[in-house]
């Protein structure tokens, strides 16, 4: 009981602190505004054609429930720490922009013939700003929101994440902010969930965490499109293909879905090499100028690893129907002279991102059983796309398991022959608790 009520006392804490910062910030940003002599606004073109929709004041309104009540659904006490930081962050962030950088709504909001969403109207334009703008708290406050929610049965997930999505719309429909608004807003957002992540030390949260890298991006990038359209060309709105290839890769990061470019055989579909050409190019670049492992590296007696292979290095190799190739990479095609003349495997991982341990236990077993039967003629290469982690990290694994070593002497073998290798504290943790 003790105990019970301790949490609950908490969360109260937590919403009371939450809730008087907010107060008092946002009504002093608003006080501050409205004593210039001069407030601009920020309004892009295509906002003209944005239908004024009276009855989403309703979700709009829920913006407070959420806010109130959010405290309430933590489960955990970690969770309730960084739910008040993300919250208290984004409030302080925004409350800087507002006193920096004060905007006004601008478009002449339409009367209502529905005496009830009048109502809620009239409320609103005594108790909320037209000032405090950029960013909009409230879809700072529901991307926040969702973190929480996203851990709920399905069902009210669904219905949840509708609920937060027609919430953030409507801050567009029932004419309280203005489209930089709601761009700037998901930006703050998206911050503020990678410089507060939750579980920061849980390996196979890891995507999540990629993940916000990439949404922020997407956003980013939104924002650039919209403001290059408004005052260089209109056809700079291209750069929301990119953008839409981002939040894709963000998406599949946190699904873990390792094959959403390539087959099982190795392959990128034509559509999809359209599609993400953006994303493709970006890692092709990288590889072409960047990678500096250009070499195979001998980590055991016929067992290299090594960056994508070029043209060149491939004929250096010399490739025959007795060598095994491990790809790992998830994002370039691997060459066709490799998949005709090897013994093939395409197993992508995805970069900088969590492995499936069950996944990473089958390959490596299965490299150790091929290192077995090899003929005298016969290698084996492990490669990822710039050679620099994914290979290295299977690499350590693969030495560790056929040499029975320890985990440290596995890792100071294979990175004393490859001088290049990158392991990260999240790998270096991973390998410590990873047992084949």
């Amino acid at each position: 009981m003790d105990a019970t009520r301790l949490s609950v006392r908490k969360k109260i804490k937590a919403a009371l602190i939450t809730s008087l910062f907010f107060g008092v910030i946002y009504n002093f940003a608003a006080w501050y505004s409205s004593t210039l002599s001069y407030v601009p606004s920020f309004v892009f073109s295509i906002e003209k054609y944005i239908p004024f929709l009276p009855w989403t004041i309703i979700p709009y309104m829920t913006s407070g429930i959420f806010f109130s009540t959010i405290f309430f659904f933590c489960k955990k006490e970690e969770q309730l720490i960084t739910l008040s930081k993300r919250l208290l962050f984004v409030i302080l962030v925004a409350g800087i922009f507002y006193f920096l950088v004060p905007l006004k709504f601008s478009l002449v909001k339409p009367e209502t013939n529905n005496l009830w969403f009048q109502f809620l109207f009239d409320f609103i334009k005594n108790v909320d700003s037209p000032y405090n703008q950029a960013p909009s708290l409230h879809i700072s406050f529901a991307f926040v929101f969702w973190t929480v929610f996203r851990d709920f049965k399905k069902k009210w997930r669904i219905l949840i994440a509708f609920w937060l999505i027609l919430l953030g719309l409507s801050t567009l429909t029932t004419y309280q902010h203005h489209v930089i608004d709601m761009v700037t807003a998901a930006i703050l957002a998206q911050f503020t969930l990678i410089i507060f992540p939750i579980h920061q030390n849980n390996f196979q949260l890891r995507n999540f965490h990629i993940a916000n890298y990439y949404f922020l991006g997407g956003w980013i990038t939104i924002l650039l499109s919209l403001l290059l359209t408004e005052f260089i060309n209109g056809l700079c709105i291209i750069l929301l293909w990119p953008s839409l290839v981002i939040f894709l890769v963000g998406y599949y990061y946190q699904k873990n879905h390792v094959h959403f470019l390539k087959d099982r055989s190795g392959n990128i579909a034509w559509f999809k090499k359209i599609f993400y050409f953006p994303y493709i190019m970006i890692y092709w670049f990288f590889w072409k100028f960047l990678r500096k492992n250009k070499e195979t590296i001998e980590i055991l007696p016929k067992i290299y690893i090594s960056s994508k292979l070029d043209k060149e290095e491939i004929q250096n190799f010399n490739f025959n129907q007795n060598t095994v190739v491990y790809d790992f990479s998830a994002e370039l095609e691997e060459h066709t002279g490799i998949k005709e003349n090897s013994k093939y495997f395409c197993v992508p991982i995805l970069d900088i991102g969590a492995f499936d341990s069950v996944n990473v236990r089958k390959i490596v077993l299965g490299i150790s059983g091929n290192y077995e039967q090899l003929p005298p003629e016969g290698r084996i290469l492990i490669h990822c796309t710039m050679g620099f982690t994914r290979s290295t990290f299977i690499g350590i694994l693969v030495v560790k398991n056929i040499l029975s070593l320890s985990t440290e002497e596995a890792v100071t073998k294979v990175e004393s022959a490859h001088k290049h290798a990158v392991i990260p504290n999240y790998l270096q943790n991973f390998l410590k608790t990873f047992d084949i």
